[in-house]
């Protein structure tokens, strides 16, 4: 079936050299969509007569209408899970367990704080403006509010901190490290930063907590990591893989180093990544479509023009969309590292965000420069492109 676009492979030969990446949308199997059709991808994950595998070869409308609501699929999981659930929800459990069990003069607390900055209120003012009944996301989104709503759930229970929150394991995880995938911008310039976050980090952590046996004796820092992973059922965030697992609690300073450059890296480059590029894909609906109409094609007869006018949203919809995802691409607080707000005082703090900026400028020239000869340039996760915090 797909022999003639392998280059003169097998299908195993391909496999094995690694030269086939498959996106498995399974999460979105059941997930209702507004009109109650489920939504998944093959463009459904049962094999059955009328869910083809759709190739390049197929007529081009009919391959055309394939891509577009495999994007359509992509888009659902990219705002309910990438975007909302796995930076502004989860991140919001975090905001509030730290304040619940940090006190403001624990240096934990101060170094979190500046990335912790309007979240609260942005995700109220979400709530309440975009994902209420009738509201945007009910306008503008194929799943629509209770189907994000039940993704958001479902991808949860699969996000792991110290698998999908750590930049190098959650790419390790997907197989596409600079071996196997040599162009991946998104990839080299989040291990840069991530790299950088985790020295900073380090530095912070280590001026505190010189000894493991410090680590295993702050009572306030043993009570935050419980309530990280205790249930949410139970009023806690339910987070899964939170570095020391096996003893349930923290017993040394790597463990701890790698839970807090988790959580600044996601606040900071994750979200950078999931959020600022949404007018650039979603403002052109044919192109990533939050939203497509009728039913997905069931077999490859050749449709015309005008079946694909159909699908896509109407003007009124589409200004919508464009209007949203414009507010939603606009940064709002300062640039990684230059702090709204001094909270650690330390001279050892101060020296370490120093060098810390020093080191974010570096890699921001080190971007720009890459860029300048791309041609279509990945600025996304350029430094000086990268708010502090969650904030729009």
């Amino acid at each position: 079936m797909v022999e003639p676009f392998l280059e003169n492979q097998t299908l195993q030969e391909a496999l094995n050299n690694k030269r086939i990446f498959i996106v498995d949308l399974e999460v979105l199997q059941d997930i209702c969509c507004k009109d109650d059709r489920l939504l998944s991808i093959q463009l459904f994950q049962e094999k059955r007569p009328d869910n083809p595998v759709f190739l390049p070869s197929d007529p081009p409308n009919t391959w055309l209408t394939a891509k577009m609501y495999y994007n359509n699929a992509d888009a659902s999981f990219h705002q309910s899970c990438t975007h909302l659930g796995f930076t502004h929800l989860l991140m919001e459990g975090v905001v509030i367990c730290t304040h619940r069990n940090l006190s403001n003069s624990h240096p934990l607390f101060k170094l979190l704080a500046p990335h912790f900055l309007f979240l609260l209120a942005i995700n109220t003012r979400g709530l309440y403006k975009l994902i209420c009944p009738n509201g945007w996301v009910d306008k503008t989104m194929t799943v629509g509010r209770k189907g994000m709503f039940e993704l958001i759930k479902k991808g949860l229970t699969r996000w792991h901190m110290n698998v999908h929150g750590i930049v190098p394991n959650e790419i390790k995880s997907r197989e596409v490290e600079s071996d196997i995938l040599p162009h991946y911008p998104y990839r080299d310039d989040a291990l840069l930063i991530y790299y950088t976050i985790r020295k900073y980090v380090s530095k912070v952590v280590h001026r505190f907590y010189d000894t493991d046996e410090k680590v295993l004796n702050d009572y306030e820092m043993q009570q935050w990591r419980a309530e990280l992973v205790k249930d949410r059922k139970l009023g806690g965030c339910g987070l899964l893989g939170v570095p020391g697992e096996e003893n349930n609690r923290f017993t040394n300073t790597e463990e701890l180093v790698d839970t807090m450059t988790s959580i600044i890296s996601t606040c900071s480059l994750g979200h950078a990544a999931a959020n600022f590029q949404q007018y650039d894909d979603y403002a052109f609906p044919p192109n990533y479509p939050g939203i497509l109409y009728g039913e997905p094609p069931k077999d490859k007869l050749p449709l015309p023009d005008g079946d694909i006018l159909n699908r896509i949203p109407n003007k009124e919809t589409t200004l919508d969309i464009m209007v949203i995802t414009k507010l939603l691409s606009t940064r709002a607080t300062k640039s990684l590292g230059d702090f709204e707000s001094q909270f650690m005082f330390h001279p050892a703090c101060i020296q370490a965000s120093e060098e810390f900026r020093e080191e974010l400028a570096q890699i921001s020239r080190q971007i720009k420069l890459r860029n300048r000869s791309q041609a279509f340039p990945y600025d996304w996760l350029d430094p000086e492109f990268i708010p502090n915090a969650i904030s729009i």
